[in-house]
């Protein structure tokens, strides 16, 4: 029997299997009879049962009760009381009026702690679903050994990263007939979940599955335990860093810290099943509709306005993307992160949250359809997870998707995305240096760097900015592009392409001369270079003939736009939305 027939069996109230544990001080499930308990308040010390036994003992007294002594043992942990069957004898007349208030007050407080102390929402995928996840529900969890791709362990004292992965394995009941039935299961909604330090907010990225990436190599687990190195791909799908070829969770995530410089911690990844049993949980989500839809290909018919919808049909609105935006999976994005948010304001209600027997089944739902890596698979470790998740206000989770552009390789029919290389390196480095896109809180600068340097004394106009950049060892075509941005972006007009640098340089440097400071000043702002950056000396001579600048873009640079420094500010993102904001899809 799995633990919620369990939670259930002979009339037991699963609330009432969340006791508290004296020598803990914690609140634990308890599935199993309870040891010998201390005597009940009113019953006289040193009775002995009726001549009926056990039988005969006083209604509603946990077994072995009886066996209490003049001198009350060591507190132990109390057992799951059961609910009166029908026909049971009345309590004695002079307790019936008190029983009811105290067993409710009794029941309340239960409902408080467990909620309070052991619930948490962890964002899950296909679809964009979500989970609860509660300490002490074990045997559900599926576990996958992803080698270094991932931490061993999980720090509750520090920002984390995870994965959350979406397959498109038709496994489960119900879930053959969908589509491409014959999948390995690859990596069709991906969001990398970035749980700030101080757990004032967090950002959830969408991560396109049509986005062309280059899939690094790859080593994975074997069943036999050696470990198999699954070779790299150049510009494929980044849904096919999952499933394909054999490659496990371990190589989405080492994908994903290529694509974006950040490296997962962990990676939790759902199926089909996930959508259903959550939503049915929670007793329905409601979602908006701008139109109304009746798609073909996912079976979804809903009218314009509100709707309340669960299992199969909530699977059909997150799988739909023909009859939303322009039919592709940019349009369906926003509508799962719709979903999702709706879905995480409702675990959140009251509703939700009083409702123990609610949550239990939500749990369970949960983390049947849940595979983790080994690091943060145990069920103590899970609990870890979930109440730092459940610090972070919903009106601070960001949902926001990677920038992206229509693949010119595609021709005429668009069918793959790339990176938005003006614009994407910004967000990956706001997540990086762990700002909020909320603006919950300012980060103190401690250091003193370009901000302190940059606010003294006069600047330059843009415009008046001479320079010539360098390419001293950052990726290939650097100058190239940081040209073509600050010319076209920032304005600096008088800026030339110097190509390579004599030698390679670890950091990047702006050498100027003495009446050169305002526009080192202006150019430093710009691109948000450390004070470290600046170095006074001598100019150079541009192709027109006039003193310029010398910029030698090191080894750290990060990309055009992209500030070496720790930004103060998120940068706006098309589409990016709170969790607490009600949409409706288009």
């Amino acid at each position: 029997m799995d633990a919620q027939g369990r939670g259930r069996a002979d009339n037991i109230d699963p609330a009432d299997q969340w006791v508290l544990n004296p020598a803990t001080g914690e609140y634990e499930l308890r599935l199993d009879p309870s040891p010998p308990q201390s005597a009940v308040p009113g019953q006289r010390r040193g009775a002995a049962p009726g001549p009926g036994g056990a039988d005969s003992r006083r209604r509603g007294t946990p077994p072995g009760a009886e066996q209490a002594h003049e001198t009350a043992p060591a507190p132990t942990v109390p057992g799951p009381r059961r609910r009166g069957a029908p026909g049971e004898e009345e309590p004695p007349p002079g307790r019936r009026s008190r029983r009811p208030e105290k067993k409710k007050r009794s029941r309340t407080k239960k409902v408080l702690m467990w909620t309070g102390g052991t619930m948490a929402f962890v964002l899950v995928g296909v679809g964009t679903a979500g989970y609860l996840i509660f300490k002490h529900l074990e045997g559900n969890v599926t576990t996958t050994d992803v080698g270094n791709a991932a931490k061993d362990s999980f720090s509750k004292d520090e920002a984390f990263n995870i994965l959350i992965i979406g397959t498109d394995k038709r496994t489960g009941k119900g879930n053959e007939g969908y589509g491409d039935k014959g999948s390995v299961g690859h990596a069709d909604t991906n969001i990398l979940l970035h749980v700030s330090k101080d757990r004032t907010n967090a950002t959830a990225l969408s991560i396109p599955r049509d986005l062309i990436v280059d899939v690094p190599d790859c080593p994975t687990k074997q069943p036999d335990g050696s470990t198999k190195v699954v070779p790299g791909s150049h510009k494929v799908r980044f849904n096919e860093s999952l499933g394909q070829d054999g490659r496990d969770p371990g190589c989405a995530m080492r994908t994903v810290k290529a694509i974006t410089g950040i490296s997962p911690d962990h990676f939790m990844m759902a199926d089909f099943n996930a959508v259903k049993t959550l939503t049915s949980a929670v007793g329905g989500v409601e979602v908006c509709l701008k139109h109304a839809v009746n798609d073909k290909d996912s079976h979804l018919n809903l009218p314009a306005g509100s709707s309340k919808i669960e299992g199969e049909e909530a699977l059909a609105f997150v799988r739909t993307r023909h009859s939303f935006g322009n039919h592709g999976d940019l349009d369906r994005i926003k509508v799962q992160q719709q979903f999702l948010s709706s879905l995480m304001r409702k675990m959140a209600s009251g509703d939700t949250l009083t409702n123990p027997v609610k949550l239990y089944d939500l749990a369970d739902a949960a983390t049947k359809s849940l595979t983790v890596d080994t690091g943060i698979g145990k069920p103590s470790t899970l609990k870890d997870v979930a109440l730092e998740l459940k610090k972070v206000p919903t009106k601070n989770i960001t949902f926001l998707t990677v920038p992206v552009l229509d693949n010119p390789d595609d021709g005429p029919v668009h069918k793959t995305v790339i990176l938005n290389q003006a614009q994407a390196p910004q967000v990956f480095d706001t997540i990086g240096s762990d700002v909020s896109f909320t603006e919950v809180k300012k980060k103190e600068q401690q250091a003193k760097d370009a901000q302190a340097a940059r606010l003294k004394g006069t600047r330059s106009a843009a415009s008046e900015v001479r320079v010539r950049i360098l390419n001293g060892g950052a990726k290939d075509g650097a100058a190239q592009e940081t040209l073509t941005w600050l010319q076209n972006q920032q304005g600096v007009l008088k800026s030339e392409n110097g190509s390579n640098a004599p030698e390679k340089l670890a950091n990047t440097t702006l050498e100027y001369a003495p009446d050169q400071a305002d526009q080192a000043r202006e150019l430093a702002s710009l691109m948000g270079l450390p004070g470290a950056a600046l170095k006074p000396g001598k100019s150079v001579t541009n192709s027109q003939g006039l003193p310029a600048m010398t910029l030698i873009l090191g080894k750290d640079y990060k990309g055009a736009g992209v500030s070496l420094t720790a930004p103060k500010k998120a940068p706006k993102v098309e589409g990016q939305h709170t969790a607490d904001t009600v949409q409706c899809a288009s």
